[in-house]
């Protein structure tokens, strides 16, 4: 066992951080958010920006972002399609995948060496995506059938869009796994996989490195079983009202990022 005392943010060298509900709110930058990255660059801390969208690559993600008023470089962002190239390439170098995903997930898996085909895959490789093919579904349920590892960035069932929810990854994994009879390997929050290869990009070590979440089911939970000091903000999904349903506790609740700025 470790030193059971309470961490302090002031020993904290490293920091990961959700994005949606903590650095920004529907495409708008949270109060305090801009202030608490500049303190980190000044400060010459370590940190990295989580999300289980997989969508972007970290070059299209950091260009909406500075359009929401937050200049983060793509160095800075570690996306869930990032870890899963990072899983998979650490599973089998050089293997070949079929994806259902947008350029963030098959760009990162070009990069991590990968062939994207539909000949013969080692793995079937479940991303976000706006447009979800029926026959692309079917053949992946076709392949995972003839034995290709059935792989998902996130579990997250539905996004959020102006005109209200849309199924994502999880939604289309469930439909996947019922024709198959098989659960997909989930790299994404909470899983704390995302976070140990999101501490390795910045050689972060789990006793001096915080992690900043809006939720309790995937930032928090993650945070805490990957042995992080853990902060809960309140300007997304996780009301203080709901904190007492869990059975564990952040080591940390704001009401914001703004409030961390002084303690750094």
């Amino acid at each position: 066992m470790g030193n059971l005392e309470p961490r302090r943010t002031q020993d904290i060298e490293c920091w990961l951080t959700d994005m949606d509900g903590v650095l920004v709110h529907e495409n708008q930058a949270v109060p305090g958010a801009v202030e608490l990255l500049q303190r980190w660059v000044d400060t010459s801390k370590r940190f990295l920006v989580l999300t289980n969208n997989s969508i972007y690559t970290p070059r299209d993600l950091s260009a909406r972002l500075r359009g929401s008023g937050l200049e983060i470089p793509e160095e800075n962002l570690w996306t869930s399609a990032l870890a899963t190239a990072q899983f998979l390439k650490g599973q089998m170098p050089h293997g070949k995948a079929f994806v259902i995903g947008e350029a963030g997930l098959t760009t990162a898996l070009h990069e991590a060496g990968f062939i994207l085909t539909d000949q013969n895959p080692d793995y079937v490789v479940l991303g976000e995506t706006r447009t979800y093919s029926f026959e692309a579904i079917t053949k992946a349920i076709r392949l995972i059938g003839d034995g290709a590892r059935f792989i998902a960035t996130n579990p997250d069932a539905t996004g959020p869009s102006k005109e209200g929810p849309l199924p994502a990854t999880g939604a289309i994994a469930a439909l996947i796994s019922k024709a198959t009879n098989r659960e997909p390997y989930i790299v994404g929050k909470p899983n704390p996989m995302m976070f140990r290869s999101a501490m390795n990009r910045i050689e972060a070590h789990s006793e001096t490195t915080a992690m900043i979440g809006d939720r309790m089911d995937t930032d928090i939970i993650a945070g805490m079983e990957a042995g992080l000091h853990t902060v809960l903000v309140l300007t997304g999904i996780t009301q203080p009202e709901d904190v007492n349903a869990f059975p564990f506790r952040p080591d940390e609740i704001l009401n914001s990022v703004a409030d961390l700025i002084p303690r750094i």
